[in-house]
């Protein structure tokens, strides 16, 4: 074709003399120069004059992209009906018309879609496996989020079985088995070894697997470099950000969650907080479509609130960048819905990890993480590839919660009226076998003590009973809560006596929840960032005596309190009564100290002293980890840890040299040489 225009399509369109590669040509030009209304007439036209064409499906099929792009979803599924109709082995629109299907809320057809390509697949064919694994995939994904996680992981085995690269399926298979509390976690199988579901943990994955900083600081590293990988080159370079002068400072934050979500609720205030002299707030939200009151709330005291959502990476990077951010906070971190795709193109000169994600991201592009003296003592800054910045205690919180006036009573929650009642409201996913075998050591010496748990689904329920009475514990004291509403959920938090922590990934929000409803919390410290969370808050709230140092003094803490529940008593009075006055809940002051550092922050770019995040040979750590089995060991009880990773640094060095221009080899103990 001369020109793209619209009007030439469409009559050379009637005139059946536009073919469907030169359609296809067109559309694209369409689309960059006049928009999805011109896309959809060309299509809608071609397809009029061209019934009987023999590739009308695969027109079929494109038109259907362009309408899901435009939200009309149901002519999409339309047009993927006909399409299937014409081809019903056109599988490629068998898979969208599921994703279509999903997209309208018919859970049950889009299974089933995907599963019919499953059933049709019995060549084995390059093709067929990627459809098959696409099938499959999809298929689980959205059976994980209707909580249905035995069908999910019963398809991502399959997918995997097929073929074991598949390290984004590897990341959901584990996921889902941390979430039904299928112990061990790593069970490999004769056509999926160790190593390929080692290497599949993401980083949130093995937070809550091991207490192990420099493996999760490896962990971290192979997926930045694997999953997020090099952005592309840009078209043009992105604007400079705004110079210093006298002025706030211009401050970015990306985020999924701000809406109702646990990271919502703790930055709830944040925004309204922020000294305008100082600070100039921009809200750059990545999350789903939400209309609840938190999420409005964001809307109204964000200096400038910018959806980002439906903006592909280059172009919300240069959003970004034509906004002049001189801090980019990324509160998403290794987390659903991060798009870390758009932070590795670097849209502002200074980027800082807080909140969203407990851990180092060990990226070359995190300048700084934000956390506190307690969660990274200075020994433990070796575990991290940023610079570590600290406030008075790390986690802000919404001093407004909404809680209802309904307080339930025992009873009407499935609770024993006088029984001593532990509590752990963290999710199915933080509950480790050695967590939990704890809790029952602690049900075993507490004569009538229940322990009460958030509920999962109804199998992961009945494993947990299960390995109870395997323990000699009666199932019936292990009583599962139903998640509720967060005001009810807020308002039935005083009915325990005591929250027991979870480890190594520890309460955040859930364990500021159980301390502004005045219930103590008891928790064990370790060395990694999410384990030390939970005795930040504790301390934060002026009890820094329910901090325990090793695994025995936690289990004789609760023992003790459960066998004498009026030693209780005082944390509860001093939880409510410092409750106005404690660092916890002073949100101001951590603003405050907030902007301090962006103020220092900004002094340390300005002044070419920007930290450069250190990544070095951590390929060598990863290595050693591959080898670790943290399901039948509990890094946390390792007293020399450091020695423990010596060893295998040395071992991985005789065979691999390792080069020793990284800080972090060079760092541990007896290691500051290149000699084997």
């Amino acid at each position: 074709m001369a020109r793209d225009t619209l009007a030439d399509v469409l009559s050379r369109s009637v005139k059946r003399d536009l073919s469907v590669a030169e359609l296809f040509q067109a559309a694209e030009t369409l689309k960059q120069n006049d928009g999805p209304g011109a896309v959809d007439a060309a299509y809608s036209v071609w397809i009029q004059y061209h019934r009987d064409h023999p590739l009308l499906y695969t027109v079929l099929f494109n038109y259907a992209v362009t309408l899901a792009e435009s939200g009309n979803l149901t002519g999409a599924r339309e047009s993927l009906e006909r399409a299937l109709a014409f081809n019903p082995d056109f599988l490629p629109a068998r898979i969208n018309l599921g994703r279509i299907h999903e997209r309208l809320g018919a859970i049950g057809p889009a299974v089933q879609c995907w599963l019919s390509v499953v059933a049709q697949l019995a060549t084995v064919t390059g093709t067929a496996i990627l459809h098959k694994t696409t099938a499959l995939n999809q298929a689980a994904r959205v059976l994980e989020v209707a909580n249905q996680d035995e069908a999910a992981e019963s398809l991502l085995r399959q997918s995997l079985e097929i073929d074991t690269t598949q390290r984004e399926v590897a990341q959901h298979f584990l996921a889902l088995r941390q979430r039904q509390c299928e112990w061990p976690l790593i069970a490999p199988w004769e056509r999926v070894g160790r190593e390929v579901l080692i290497s599949g943990l993401s980083p949130l994955s093995i937070a809550a697997h091991a207490d192990d900083p420099l493996m999760q600081l490896a962990v971290a590293w192979t997926h930045n470099k694997l999953d997020v990988g090099h952005p592309p080159p840009v078209p043009a370079p992105l604007p400079a950000a705004a110079a210093g002068g006298p002025g706030p400072l211009r401050i970015g934050y990306l985020s999924s969650d701000l809406r109702e979500h646990a990271v919502g609720h703790l930055f709830a205030e944040m925004f309204e907080l922020h000294d305008r002299a100082a600070v100039e707030s921009f809200a750059y939200y990545c999350g789903i479509e939400a209309a609840d009151p938190l999420h409005a709330r964001f809307k109204a005291t964000a200096d400038h609130w910018v959806p980002v959502s439906d903006l592909d990476d280059e172009a919300a990077a240069r959003r970004i960048a034509e906004d002049r951010i001189q801090i980019l906070v990324d509160l998403n971190g290794y987390t659903r819905e991060a798009r870390l795709k758009l932070v590795a193109r670097r849209p502002a000169p200074v980027i800082v990890n807080w909140l969203g994600y407990p851990g180092t991201m060990a990226s070359p592009y995190h300048h700084y993480i934000i956390a506190d003296d307690w969660i990274i003592p200075e020994d433990h800054e070796l575990y991290y590839s940023e610079k570590v910045l600290r406030l008075p205690c790390y986690q802000p919180n919404n001093r407004q919660r909404t809680v209802s006036p309904r307080r339930p009573s025992r009873s009407e929650a499935g609770l024993p009226e006088d029984a001593m009642v532990y509590c752990c409201f963290n999710g199915p996913q933080k509950i480790t076998r050695f967590t939990f075998e704890r809790w029952l050591t602690i049900l075993g010496r507490v004569p009538d003590s229940v322990l009460w748990l958030l509920g999962g689904t109804e199998a992961t329920n009945q494993r947990l009973g299960r390995h109870a009475a395997q323990w000699g514990i009666d199932p019936g004291r292990v009583i599962f809560a139903e998640r509720l509403g967060n005001p009810d959920h807020l308002a039935r938090y005083p009915l325990a006596d005591l929250f027991l922590d979870s480890a190594p990934y520890g309460a955040h929000t859930t364990a500021s929840d159980a301390l502004w409803m005045g219930v103590p919390v008891l928790t064990l410290s370790g060395r990694s960032f999410a384990s030390r969370v939970c005795g930040s808050l504790v301390r934060a709230a002026g009890l820094p005596d329910l901090i325990c140092a090793s695994a025995g003094e936690y289990v004789e803490r609760a023992v003790a309190f459960g066998r004498d529940r009026a030693s209780i008593q005082p944390y509860r009075d001093r939880l409510i009564a410092g409750r106005a006055s404690c660092t916890l809940f002073d949100t101001p002051l951590l603003v405050g100290h907030l902007e301090a550092l962006y103020r220092q922050i900004w002094s340390d770019f300005e002044g070419g002293s920007l930290p450069r995040p250190d990544i070095a040979n951590l390929d060598a750590y990863f290595d050693v980890g591959l080898e670790v089995d943290h399901d039948v060991m509990e890094a946390q009880l390792i007293d020399d840890y450091h020695a423990w990773w010596l060893d295998g640094l040395v071992r991985r060095h005789k065979l691999r040299p390792i080069p020793v221009d990284g800080r972090l080899f060079m760092t541990i103990p007896a290691c500051r040489t290149n000699k084997p």
